[in-house]
């Protein structure tokens, strides 16, 4: 494995992690904070998630989405369940989720 590639399966990682865990150290990445996109979690998780709500849509306007693109493809979170956030939100698709 390449030394991007290796960075960017640390930072995933490091991305999901702090989703998950409530009390996670906040790390700067893309214009906002991994602590966050924890306030996006019930959205995306789950069979029948909840519509955003205004924390959450507030994050996804001010995060560099093309930026989260390759955190987002190695996250695991299923991509519809992405896009449906961002059209909750009002928000475009980056690039990586433009089917």
């Amino acid at each position: 494995m390449g030394k991007n590639n290796t960075t960017i399966l640390i930072i995933a990682m490091v991305l999901t992690t702090a989703m998950i865990m409530e009390e996670a150290k906040s790390y700067p990445i893309c214009n906002t904070d991994t602590n966050d996109l924890q306030k996006c979690s019930p959205a995306v998780t789950g069979n029948n998630p909840p519509a955003p709500g205004p924390d959450c849509c507030a994050v996804a306007k001010s995060a560099d989405l093309e930026c989260l693109c390759p955190y987002l493809s190695l996250s695991g979170i299923d991509p519809s369940k992405i896009k449906s956030v961002l059209a909750s939100c009002g928000v475009g698709n980056p690039s990586c989720l433009s089917w």
